[in-house]
């Protein structure tokens, strides 16, 4: 027998999946591309004036540039290869190499290394105080550099513009990025919660049916033991008082058979369930007691002011407890035991008390787990339980269940 199965179904993923370009798919590759277009921008770009020319610009050839020019250029597109992993790195770089470029007087403006260095600055650093004071090296330099060469106020204000749009675009992606990742790991965390929630569900369910089942099969095979030796002692000088005692283990089994079914029909709600009874409560302790009594167990039992809408986990609670309870003394309080149960009404629950004037001797033996049981139901439910010896001898379990539970 086993608990109730929790399952998820894991829908296939049909959603589609976005596009990856090739900086996602081949990153080292794409970046010494990306360096190579820098340096072929860089070189052919048209911004480079001839040295004899005063007014306009033409488009320098290879060949007229001297061989520290070349260097430079490299140098600056190279660098770009490193974007990813050291973005500040890559910014110095290219800034420094532009300023050599205007300190030595090489004609042009190479910068579009800088203007990726700026995307990469904005992309990659993870702190923003870096982040700003890259993008505040660049546009500095960037005004100096146009405030030098004579440019109007709307020039400069275009420069700015140019260097200051690279950064924010990488800004805005990598921050974007983050949130879909932030919400990545929260789904991921709903995700690794709610399994967890499934598993405690999947255990509580265990443990109750574990409840269930040792109160059942406990006391029924307690009492159809009981009965069985006591026919089994009787049977050759009082064969009615035998056929008597085994007509009572039949009963017993029969309410076992009965009580197990009714406990698969709530594990397998699937099935078929017009045949199972109500789970049992406090009405159905006289029958429990007459079955005891028929057992040869001496037992008083008082209900007293107990509500008549008692919700169904205490009644049920309150029945299993009382039944656990006269289930032990059939097993260890000896012969000739006396039991008086008492189930009131008191304010805001119910008051439950087992005692027994028995000598303790063990009759049959036990697993240990009735009283641990008892226990567990009164905690659920927010109510307490007491147990052990009485000082005049024999054993007491006193237990209060609230009639007004408390959802969690």
């Amino acid at each position: 027998m086993g608990a109730k199965r929790f399952s998820v179904t894991t829908q296939p993923d049909t959603a589609p999946r976005p596009m990856r370009g090739p900086f996602s798919r081949w990153p080292r590759t794409a970046d010494a591309a990306l360096a190579g277009l820098v340096l072929l921008g860089d070189v052919f770009s048209g911004s480079f004036e001839s040295p004899d020319t005063a007014e306009g610009f033409s488009v320098g050839l290879a060949a007229d540039f001297p061989i520290a020019a070349y260097f430079l250029l490299v140098v600056g597109s190279a660098v770009v290869y490193w974007r990813r992993s050291r973005p500040l790195a890559v910014l110095g770089a290219t800034l420094t190499m532009v300023v050599v470029w205007s300190l030595v007087g090489f004609p042009g403006e190479p910068g579009l290394g800088v203007l990726v260095a700026l995307y990469a600055v904005g992309r990659y650093v993870d702190d923003d105080r870096y982040s700003y004071t890259g993008v505040g090296v660049g546009l500095g330099s960037m005004s100096i550099s146009l405030a030098d060469g004579g440019e109007s106020a709307p020039g400069i204000g275009v420069g700015l513009l140019l260097v200051f749009l690279p950064w924010y675009v990488g800004r805005r992606i990598r921050i974007r990025g983050e949130y879909l990742q932030l919400l990545k790991d929260r789904a991921a965390y709903l995700e690794k919660e709610q399994a967890a929630e499934a598993q405690r569900a999947v255990t509580e369910e265990r443990a109750r049916i574990a409840r269930e089942l040792h109160d059942v099969v406990a006391h029924r095979v307690s009492l159809m033991t009981v009965q069985a030796g006591a026919a089994k002692t009787v049977a050759a000088d009082d064969p009615a008082s035998a056929l008597q005692a085994m007509e009572a283990v039949e009963q017993a089994g029969r309410q076992a058979l009965g009580e197990l079914r009714h406990l698969l029909g709530v594990i397998r709600p699937d099935t078929a369930g017009n045949g199972l009874g109500p789970q049992p409560g406090l009405a159905d302790l006289p029958r429990l007691v007459d079955q005891l009594t028929q057992a040869g167990l001496d037992v008083a039992l008082t209900i007293d002011g107990v509500p008549t809408d008692v919700p169904s986990r205490v009644d049920l609670s309150s029945y299993r407890i009382v039944q656990e309870a006269l289930t032990n003394v059939l097993k260890h309080a000896g012969p000739d035991a006396e039991v008086e149960v008492h189930v009131l009404g008191v304010s805001g629950g119910i008051a439950i008390e087992v005692l027994d004037t028995g000598s303790g001797g063990t009759i049959l033996p036990g697993s240990g787990q009735g009283l641990v049981g008892m226990r567990e139901r009164a905690t659920l439910l927010g109510g307490t339980l007491e147990a052990g010896p009485r000082p005049g001898g024999g054993y007491l379990v006193k237990t209060h269940l609230p009639t007004v539970l408390v959802e969690p």
